[in-house]
């Protein structure tokens, strides 16, 4: 079939979609036909989501009883984001709250506020400024809100499960207005960033992320829906405080806690089948349980275990083309992993199944792929000498003869095992703050690479294994420098730049759940997740990658989540997961081509326009 024939097939499938969506109550090619509601007047004024302020037209201010509610002059939506903006500036040291309130604390009330009043407008200003302020919405500043969550509490956002609800959980979902959700993110506050226990607090994590759902994927903000699941909290100091919103009591643990979550699940399936979940800052010691527990049987993703090992990946591929090597040569990298968490060693399996893959995936390569890692904790060097060793850390402990021969033991420190072992890759995800000292950098230094790679993937920034300055100042200018959270790029002299690469789990997480979405997968399996990680990877030119840049920059965001929602579709039809979203059927679907599929994506995605509002009585 000629590609013009298949474009007229596409087409007009198309308009067979949209004909379908306009007789239907959800949209998806979003904001463009006319949206029925049941209230005048003031009510929707003070209603988010079909408030616009100062933008009505004269006609809708009368056809809705807003004429003489707002000021006469009628605003462009790029006026009122300029208004915004010229208020924002102004207002964001009035807005701190006393002297320990910092300035990117202020910013987010300050959105937060507009989010109140007038969703639209908040998602516009998002995205028209997605580099400015994804830090204040998501990491780091989303830690800080979450610190200080419960006396920013104003307007509930989302739903609270706790531990006392027990058997009421699948009656509690009918409280949530909205019939169709799409995607949910949920907490147990229990290792929120790299702080910790935050109890209810955590909250925060799963808003934050949501409207990275919506500004980067496209999510349509009607269809999100951000959960804490609260069974109490092992932080003294919440325990106490008389402000705390959430319960006071120590955590559940065991059978108890499993049996809160599993009630969970079966309730928001129940009621939303195809709702894709995603589980965040769950600590250790259940977010591989609970992977595990549910992967098979619901849609759902561990954006710590799984998001970050797939941006990880990402940067790692990506800092071997730095080298000027192929990706096929990854599996020749020495990589030392500091840190033996969730989000460790959720790396290390997926790090260890793309060497795997790419010697032959067979035992023998998987074996040969384990090999390339050396794994420290806080106790030192996991070895097989090891008492008590973590299951999951257990097949990267190494093998006693063979340390001995490298001059290393059970236990030895990260300057010793950086010294020993000159790793290609420096990877860091402890959540421990100055890590990588002076003593390991320069310990880095006799680094068997041509360009050695220093990944301080934990967040927030105080928790940064050790800061770009640092790394360029110590182990020398031609490095790879990669962070979890943002960092400046760091002058060099001589008009050279020290590129600061942040590994930000936003360049994947929504492209996953898009593309999980469009797909109609009903799981998220190991090879949709690679597929993202590998596109991801694939995203830079070759002229970035040797100046030293492996991320992309976060201004292109919908457009490498399209990338990587459209690679994540690909992967689900070629593994026989896809069953097709609404209207474009699975059969469909396997008829795109590549510029059709990546078209179908982007006309998926919801934008933040304001919609014709009519009026009709209930």
């Amino acid at each position: 079939m000629s590609n013009f024939s298949r474009q007229i097939r596409f087409t007009s499938s198309m308009i067979r979609g949209l004909q379908y969506r306009i007789s239907r109550s959800f949209t998806t090619i979003e904001g463009h036909r006319p949206t029925i509601i049941h209230k005048q007047g003031l009510d929707i004024l003070h209603d988010p989501w079909f408030n616009k302020g100062t933008a009505f037209s004269m006609t809708e201010r009368d056809r809705l009883e807003l004429r003489g509610l707002l000021p006469p002059n009628v605003m462009s939506n790029e006026q009122q984001i300029e208004r915004f903006m010229a208020d924002l500036k102004r207002l964001e040291l009035n807005a701190r709250d006393g002297p320990s309130d910092t300035n990117s604390l202020a910013k987010w009330r300050i959105l937060n506020r507009l989010h109140d009043r007038n969703e639209t407008m908040y998602y516009k200003v998002l995205i028209a400024k997605i580099e400015e302020y994804a830090p204040v919405v998501y990491t780091p500043t989303v830690g800080l809100v979450c610190q200080k969550y419960s006396g920013l509490f104003r307007r509930p956002r989302g739903m609270y499960f706790s531990a006392a609800d027990r058997g009421e959980m699948m009656s509690m979902v009918y409280n949530w207005p909205a019939d169709q959700v799409d995607m949910i993110v949920v907490t147990d506050g229990s290792r929120i960033l790299g702080l910790g226990d935050l109890g209810i607090q955590g909250i925060g994590i799963s808003i934050g992320k949501l409207d990275l759902y919506v500004a980067a994927a496209g999510i349509n903000p009607q269809r999100v829906l951000p959960i804490m699941i609260d069974v109490g909290t092992n932080n003294e100091a919440l325990l106490k405080d008389p402000l705390y919103l959430g319960l006071q009591q120590h955590r559940l643990d065991g059978e108890e806690y499993i049996a809160v979550i599993d009630e969970f699940m079966e309730a928001v399936f129940t009621r939303w089948p195809h709702v894709i979940v995603q589980f965040e800052d769950f600590q250790s010691k259940w977010a591989f349980k609970l992977l595990q527990r549910y992967r098979n049987s619901y849609r759902m993703f561990n954006d710590d275990v799984q998001g970050t090992a797939g941006v990880a990946i990402a940067g790692l591929l990506g800092a071997v083309r730095a080298q000027g090597k192929p990706m096929i040569d990854f599996p020749k990298q020495k990589i030392v992993v500091a840190g033996a968490g969730s989000a460790g060693i959720g790396v290390l399996n997926a790090a260890r199944k793309t060497m795997a893959r790419m010697l032959g995936n067979n035992e023998l390569a998987f074996e040969s792929a384990g090999s390339q890692f050396w794994v420290v904790d806080a106790n030192g060097l996991i070895t097989e000498e090891r008492e008590n060793i973590d299951d999951d850390a257990k097949p990267f402990a190494r093998k006693t003869k063979e340390i001995g021969r490298q001059g290393l033991r059970e236990g030895a420190s990260l300057v010793e095992v950086v010294r020993e072992v000159k790793p290609d890759v420096l990877l860091g995800l402890s959540a421990v703050g100055g890590l990588f000292s002076k003593e390991v950098l320069e310990a880095l230094r006799g680094s068997t690479s041509t360009r050695p790679a220093i990944f301080a993937m934990s967040n927030p920034t105080t928790s940064a294994e050790c800061t770009p300055e640092e790394a360029f100042s110590i182990v020398g200018d031609n490095i790879i420098f990669a962070s979890g959270s943002p960092f400046s790029d760091v002058e060099l002299g001589n008009g050279h730049i020290g590129h600061c690469n942040q590994g930000n789990n936003m360049y994947l997480f929504p492209g996953i759940g898009l593309g999980t979405l469009l797909s109609g997968s009903r799981v998220v399996s190991d090879g949709m997740l690679q597929a993202a990680a590998e596109c991801l990877a694939a995203y830079m030119t070759e002229e970035e990658v040797l100046k030293g840049i492996i991320y992309p920059s976060i201004s292109s965001i919908r457009d490498i989540t399209k990338q990587v929602a459209a690679a994540v579709i690909t992967e689900a039809i070629e593994e026989d997961l896809a069953e097709g979203y609404r209207e474009m059927d699975a059969r469909e679907l396997r008829k795109l081509n590549k510029d059709e599929l990546l078209c179908y994506v982007e006309n998926s995605m919801w934008n933040p326009d304001y919609p014709t509002l009519i009026y009709k009585k209930d």
